[in-house]
């Protein structure tokens, strides 16, 4: 990994791009989205403080235990002055977030099972499939493998 000299307050995205893993689009990515931020030099360049290591790894971990943009940068905006996350930022925040985690567990495991439950049975029967409806939305109306438009009243006739 390329070391920073520690007199270098300021990166390059080539720089912050390989010392943090994150392909240098995701990092332009990360700043459309207001998760990361940058100056632009006069040539129109843009530099990074060093703080930027720190948010691009906490951005990066959350995603990767299925946190969404959108909570992260949340979850940032939370933290005074636009301060780096640290320690204690990311126990707090990882606390919040379990719950939100062990729920969307709870939902795969169901859905892995019930996949289980179709690929022996094969029907994927809107009257009683809990993948394709699930709590039998459909099947007070009609049944059958796939919604079709019912005769008569789709096209007027009836």
């Amino acid at each position: 990994m390329p070391q920073i000299p520690e007199k270098v307050h300021e990166l390059t995205v080539g720089q912050l791009s390989a010392r943090s893993g994150a392909a240098v689009s995701a990092l332009h990515f990360y700043e459309s989205k207001g998760l990361i931020s940058s100056r632009r030099t006069t040539g129109n360049q843009r530099r990074y403080s060093r703080d930027a290591l720190r948010r691009v790894a906490f951005v990066r971990a959350a995603q990767r235990v299925g946190i969404p943009l959108a909570t992260i940068r949340d979850a940032l905006a939370e933290l005074p002055e636009e301060r780096t996350p640290d320690r204690e930022d990311w126990a707090r925040l990882s606390r919040a977030w379990r719950s939100e985690l062990d729920e969307r567990i709870q939902q795969l495991g169901r859905l892995r099972d019930h996949l289980t439950d179709c690929i022996g049975c094969g029907c994927l029967s809107l009257e009683n499939c809990v993948l394709s409806n699930p709590d039998d939305v459909f099947g007070e109306r009609l049944t059958g493998s796939r919604l079709l438009p019912e005769r008569g009243r789709a096209n007027g006739d009836g």
